[in-house]
């Protein structure tokens, strides 16, 4: 898993995405070799997680923190990838084996086959700051959150809005609001930032360079909102649903878009979209998630 904000932010109040998106072969399996030799070392029998924090531009590295329990990023970790953590961690601490206990997912496998995922999850955490009057809504190391919520997509756009649709239904997907001072909520993170960068890049015109400068959120995922930024000023100028073509609309699906979403930025209604949608035959689908398992350099997709 990869945080969307950089060091200084707890995992449980920052973005976070599964499987990691910005790291090369070479760092992925540095980090990967290293907490399993921190595993070996301590002597853990059962679950464990390490987090790391990662040069931007090199390969050094520190190690944050080690749990040797079934922490919240566990949990996260056992949706995300279907691969039931728990039940392994438990059989492991009884004195069963990895490569003797079937997956009771894919009943094809055994438990020493690592998860490999074909879609995207966003997993964003929600608070209830606003509930208290002069309270700080800066956030750091230490947890404010009061939960979270988790989103399945084909692609980033797709699981990170249908992500901020979860946290509140007020929020229609990347969208902005007003800051007194737009910069500094960049630079210091709150509770409101993911709304702080999509001000910035959605209706102040900043570049994914700007926003990077300022956040310091690693430009892979300014890049794939500013995607969302595109397609929302594409909807706007055209202006007129029925201006809308099959071609926009199937890309506007694949990145998240609602229904009321393209409604709003075309100046239509939420079930005129959806008729014409349904003319073009874009219909949603859904597939069963299950742990897809990596064979040497073969991915096979279990569903």
């Amino acid at each position: 898993m990869e945080n969307f904000d950089p060091l200084g932010v707890h995992t449980g109040d920052s973005i976070v995405v599964s499987p990691s998106q910005t790291f090369s072969d070479e760092e992925y399996h540095m980090l990967r070799t290293a907490a399993i030799k921190i595993v070996r070392h301590l002597g853990v029998v059962g679950e464990c997680n390490v987090q790391y924090a990662l040069q931007p531009d090199g390969l050094d590295y520190r190690v944050i923190e080690v749990n040797a329990r079934l922490s919240r990023s566990s949990a996260l970790a056992s949706k995300a990838t279907g691969y039931p953590l728990a039940y392994t961690a438990a059989k492991i601490g009884l004195g069963h084996t990895l490569p003797e206990l079937p997956n009771a997912v894919t009943r094809t496998t055994t438990a020493n086959f690592e998860p490999s995922l074909d879609y995207i999850v966003t997993k964003m955490p929600r608070w209830d700051l606003s509930k208290f009057q002069n309270v700080k809504r800066d956030i750091g190391s230490a947890m404010k959150s009061v939960g979270e919520v988790m989103a399945i997509g084909r692609t980033f756009e797709e699981s990170f809005q249908k992500a901020i649709r979860q946290v509140d239904p007020r929020f229609l997907g990347v969208q902005g609001d007003k800051f007194d001072d737009l910069d500094d909520v960049l630079a210091n993170p709150t509770d409101r930032r993911w709304l702080a960068v999509g001000q910035a890049m959605l209706h102040e015109g900043y570049s994914v360079d700007r926003v990077h400068e300022l956040s310091k959120i690693d430009k892979w995922f300014l890049y794939k909102i500013q995607n969302i930024v595109d397609t929302t000023h594409e909807l706007e100028a055209i202006g007129s649903l029925y201006g809308v073509k099959k071609e926009l609309m199937h890309k506007a699906k694949k990145q998240g878009f609602s229904d009321k979403q393209i409604a709003k930025a075309v100046n239509s209604t939420e079930d005129e979209v959806r008729a014409r949608r349904k003319n073009f035959g874009i219909t949603p689908s859904s597939r069963r998630s299950t742990v897809c398992v990596s064979l040497a350099n073969h991915d096979y997709n279990l569903y």
